[in-house]
């Protein structure tokens, strides 16, 4: 599918969790309840702004893109890591392993890009309001929805690829959860394992700097503009619009940046586990609770739907 190099490995081993033999239930039912929120959350989200005609703009379509995303980020690692925590086998083929890579990869980036696509719906929204119409049409809209996907696909078929043409001649414990960049480098040998290995961080890390620095620079434009409005009423009402999207994005970067900033030195791979669980599991949770929490317009349509949703189902007591 990638035009990979198959070396004598044909499978790996995660390690996961079983570091924990006597927490993996209880570890289990809480990543299953977190899940099931996550999908019912996002889904919950998508079909809102999907009923709501007067959430049919821009900035809610891409919400229901970065719900999507989301879902499908999810579902590309945590039922893989359920079912592994339930189970004394837990290997993976070489094949499926760089399936899992590619596909979290992809979905992982494209959330970034969609969450930069945001923020410059917003700068447009409030610094350029008598041109949103025009830089926000649906052609645009559809372009910058279509450029995030497309970006985070890139993405994800540069790393699995450049990955996964290494050879793999050491043991074949993975000791994480999922397929994830760091510690299948260290399955690796040869002499272009330094050279991937930096190759592949440092398009990683420019990749999540580059989205974040414009989501700053966005968000500068938008606080200048906001300082600039002469009611305290409108300066809240127009900081309201942006709130979810920002609170999310210091969520989303925060974790990252622990991830992919982090000092080098001796670790725990255990460690390294546990810290894998807030941008898989934990991220993902909390993002639909804060648009659904801090965002008043899809708040109201939520209720709204929930009203109609029960009158269809009990009209005798309406």
């Amino acid at each position: 599918m990638l035009g990979l190099n198959y070396t004598s490995t044909s499978e790996f081993i995660l390690v996961g969790f079983s570091a924990f033999p006597h927490l993996q239930l209880m570890l289990f039912l809480l990543f299953l309840l977190m899940y099931l929120f996550t999908l019912l959350g996002n889904l919950l989200i998508m079909a809102t702004v999907w009923s709501q005609r007067s959430l049919h703009t821009p900035m809610y379509l891409f919400l229901c893109a970065l719900s999507v995303s989301e879902i499908l980020y999810t579902v590309a690692i945590i039922p893989r890591m359920l079912a592994d925590l339930l189970s004394a086998q837990r290997s993976i083929a070489f094949l499926a392993c760089a399936s899992q890579m590619f596909f979290s990869f992809s979905f992982g980036f494209t959330h970034s890009f969609l969450l930069t696509v945001m923020g410059y719906d917003r700068y447009v929204a409030i610094c350029r309001p008598l041109r949103y119409n025009v830089l926000m049409s649906p052609r645009g809209g559809a372009c910058l929805m279509g450029c995030s996907w497309a970006g985070g696909s890139v993405m994800g078929l540069v790393v699995t690829t450049a990955i996964f043409h290494l050879t793999f001649c050491g043991p074949s414990e993975i000791h994480h959860f999922f397929c994830h960049v760091p510690p299948l480098l260290k399955l690796a040998c040869g002499d272009d394992v330094l050279v991937v290995a930096k190759g592949v961080g440092s398009v990683c890390i420019t990749a999540l700097l580059g989205c974040f620095l414009l989501i700053l620079l966005s968000y500068a434009f938008i606080v200048a503009a906001i300082l600039k409005i002469p009611s305290a009423e409108g300066r809240n009402k127009a900081f309201s619009t942006c709130a979810s999207h920002l609170t999310v994005v210091v969520v989303h970067y925060g974790f990252a940046s622990v991830i992919y900033l982090k000092p080098k030195g001796p670790q725990s791979l255990e460690g390294d586990t546990l810290m894998g669980i807030t941008y898989t599991v934990l991220t993902p949770f909390l993002s639909p609770i804060i648009f659904s929490l801090r965002n008043k317009e899809l708040k109201v349509a939520m209720v709204a739907m929930k009203k109609t949703f029960f009158a269809t189902l009990f009209p005798q007591n309406c």
